[in-house]
């Protein structure tokens, strides 16, 4: 292999992951027309079609998606290697990539990281927060957050937080007007405050369990959000029954701003694990933060 085939086959994984030259192209740092002429070249040595191109779209070939799986995990073990080299340094710097949700960030994630990134001033931490099932692979991040039943088998996982629950919760004022209700499926005809998940577009369906009985409820409501916390704001106001952690509600129910419903019937969640890739080697600089966040009961 050449040293320019190198190069060139780290541009055909940039624009076989991204399905798009003009997106790779400006990852790359280089123009749309020379990152096209490169892959040609490419196709040219090798003798063989690596990309279907069309008007709207780029796709790998069967034997460019062969070539993509096989180079994948081959450069992300250098720039694992490369990455270990800063451990040679006097302290760990890079960026590290962590998607999860807006409750993790709030409560675990960065009263955790935000006492101890003062000490690492060379590293820096993106954190992608939404409510969606992130592929941390595919979509390059080096860590995600989960909770600890929904974590990959073919995942390093390390636990960073308690159990915790969901509990449903409303506003005297709501309950002043309707009937409190007792069982899970009283809740429907109830006005509630709807979650919409990201990752699958649906409504985040109600889940219960009493006695070994698992239930799952489907409200309906005039309000749906993608995050939890309008969610309580909603709850608040009077405009029905929210489905909320109990650990951002807690002192609302307790100054009798909010009231508790179902209670008997919130169990807790396995709390939050962060996770990565098993074959991936931990950099230094996510290594500080696996041993930032780590739960120490």
């Amino acid at each position: 292999m050449q040293r320019d085939d190198m190069k060139d086959l780290l541009w055909f994984v940039a624009v076989a992951r991204e399905r798009s030259f003009t997106k790779a192209a400006a990852e790359l740092g280089t123009s749309q027309s020379t990152l096209s002429h490169t892959i040609k070249q490419l196709e040219a040595r090798l003798g063989v079609r690596l990309l279907t191109r069309t008007t709207r779209s780029v796709a790998p070939t069967e034997a460019g998606e062969r070539l993509y799986q096989s180079l994948v995990p081959r450069f992300e073990e250098i720039e694992a290697d490369l990455a270990g080299l800063v451990a040679f340094r006097d302290k760990p710097s890079g960026t590290v990539r962590i998607t999860l949700s807006d409750h993790a960030l709030q409560t675990t994630v960065w009263p955790k990281l935000e006492p101890v990134l003062r000490d690492y001033p060379d590293l820096s931490v993106e954190l992608y927060s939404d409510n969606g099932m992130r592929n941390i692979v595919e979509e390059r991040f080096d860590a995600g957050v989960r909770l600890g039943e929904s974590v990959d088998k073919d995942m390093i996982a390390v636990r960073i937080g308690p159990d915790w629950r969901l509990v449903a919760v409303a506003s005297p004022d709501y309950f002043s007007r309707r009937p409190v209700p007792k069982i899970p499926q009283d809740l429907v005809g109830h006005d509630c405050i709807g979650l919409r998940q990201a990752t699958f577009g649906g409504l985040y369906a109600w889940e219960f369990e009493k006695k070994g009985r698992e239930l799952r409820v489907r409200v309906d409501g005039q309000l749906t959000f993608n995050s939890t916390l309008p969610m309580i704001d909603a709850a608040l106001s009077g405009y029905g029954i929210a489905y909320v952690p109990e650990n951002l509600v807690g002192h609302y129910v307790a100054e009798g701003r909010l009231t508790l419903v179902l209670d008997d019937w919130s169990l807790p969640f396995p709390g939050y694990h962060l996770y990565y890739p098993s074959r991936r080697q931990l950099s230094p600089a996510l290594t500080v933060i696996v041993d930032a966040l780590r739960h120490r009961s």
